[in-house]
């Protein structure tokens, strides 16, 4: 049997539902972590931890706060330095400045160094799960695939497909992307932590021929996730309206090929009608939540409190490259700021934000049987932060009077430079070395 290992750190999680349940955050003040063979065996104070498991190898991080791997619901793999291109709208921002950068994932040497740069920075920012928009090219999206098994990841993903509206270079065939994501899918998906998710761009993009060969592909691969973008911007539901003049809305472009599944992830969904929202719920859809992309793009404001009305799954996506950065403790805060401002805006607390970044995103992606939390007989996907010594975090949790506050305050100032290690199933895929 394989040897146990004991973490012991400051502890917090959400093992419920904090938009439907009291008392969703559990915390332990000295508490520790018990896994084997990349499994929890055991979560709760340090005392009752190591009375259970008396052999095990113990790890003496109390310097640190330990919480779930973080899962990331939408970001875009070619995207990286796309980050921070100011003063444009979706639109105009595709056409300008990403859609030229992600034409370079032909080069596959160019799209290998991007695909083990993204995996690295992921791990990096604590990030131990992704639902990932990959490339247009089948190699890059194969050098993608490699680089996250080798890094250890759990990784979903897929050939990104269209055939109107874009570049040239990025357009194919319906029966071309259909042959490509086959094969993908054949030699990756449920391998290793790996899986396929059919991914034709969006609606903007994609013809109904290209969505019916995407059906195709989701009916011809179990496990596989489903995943574009929807009611992300004024402008594209126009051009939507346009391209789909006989469907009843954006969601319905999907919806109408069959798309709709517990095994689809819409990301954005900001401008959507109360009908769209009864049948996203009806289909037990999910949406990826992207709120610095939103506010970057000037989309708009997520309506959360009615996605929570109407029982819509949701997670949360950093949406790099108009997200600002990878980290899912930064897209927590954003959330936060947002729905602050937005009229009948749902109040969030740190509860609310540690679920979104963790086993709200696990449950849109369909890993929640696996991660999200510390309950016993999920793996052990864990995250260790430690303040910066000297800094602002590091005073403010020296302060904190309660959970509540320590975990507002790491949500509102860490980021990457405090993610002191990353574990996905018991294993470190990233450690600090400063």
């Amino acid at each position: 049997m394989a040897a146990t290992t004991i973490i012991r750190a400051r502890i917090a999680h959400t093992p419920r539902d904090p938009f439907t349940s009291d008392g969703a955050l559990e915390t332990f003040d000295d508490g520790a972590v018990a896994f084997a063979d990349g499994t929890i065996l055991a979560t709760g104070p340090a005392t009752e931890v190591l009375r259970q498991h008396p052999d095990a190898d113990v790890l003496d991080r109390r310097d640190c706060v330990l919480i779930p791997g973080m899962v990331d619901t939408h970001v875009h793999y070619p995207q990286i330095p796309v980050i921070g291109a100011m003063g444009l709208e979706l639109l105009e921002w595709l056409a300008l400045r990403t859609l030229p950068e992600e034409a370079k994932m032909a080069d596959l040497g160019h799209a290998t160094k991007a695909a083990e740069r993204f995996v690295r920075l992921l791990a990096r920012n604590g990030t131990t799960s992704a639902l990932v928009f990959g490339s247009h090219f089948p190699a890059a999206q194969h050098a993608l695939f490699e680089a996250a098994d080798a890094a250890g990841l759990r990784i979903a993903s897929g050939l990104v497909t269209s055939d109107r509206n874009l570049r040239p270079e990025l357009e194919v065939s319906p029966e071309t992307a259909y042959e490509a994501g086959k094969a993908l899918a054949t030699r990756w998906h449920g391998h290793g932590r790996l899986r396929y998710a059919v991914t034709p761009r969006f609606s903007v993009s994609a013809t109904e021929a290209m969505l019916g060969v995407s059906k195709t592909l989701l009916d011809e691969t179990p496990g596989a996730l489903f995943t574009s973008h929807v009611n992300e911007s004024v402008g594209e539901i126009d051009f939507v309206k346009e391209l789909f003049p006989h469907a009843r809305d954006y969601v319905a472009t999907y919806e109408d090929a069959g798309l709709l599944t517990s095994r689809s992830v819409l990301a954005h969904n900001v401008h959507v009608s109360d009908d769209e929202l009864h049948r996203l719920a009806d289909a037990h859809t999910a949406v990826a939540h992207c709120p610095s992309s939103n506010a970057f793009l000037s989309s708009g404001i997520f309506p959360m409190a009615r996605h929570v009305e109407h029982g819509v799954r949701f997670g949360m996506g950093t949406d790099v490259g108009a997200g600002t950065g990878l980290s899912m403790l930064k897209e927590g805060l954003v959330a936060y700021h947002v729905q602050m401002v937005r009229e009948e805006g749902h109040m969030l607390g740190p509860a609310h934000l540690l679920y979104l970044a963790t086993l709200a995103g696990a449950r849109a992606i369909g890993l929640d049987d696996e991660t999200g939390d510390l309950t016993p007989g999920k793996a052990a996907d864990l995250v260790l932060l430690k303040p910066p010594p000297g800094g602002t975090l590091e005073a403010v949790l020296e302060e904190a009077p309660d959970w509540n506050a320590a975990l507002g305050a790491i949500f509102t100032l860490a980021r990457e430079e405090c993610v002191e290690e990353t574990r996905v199933a018991g294993e470190p895929v990233y450690t600090s070395t400063k």
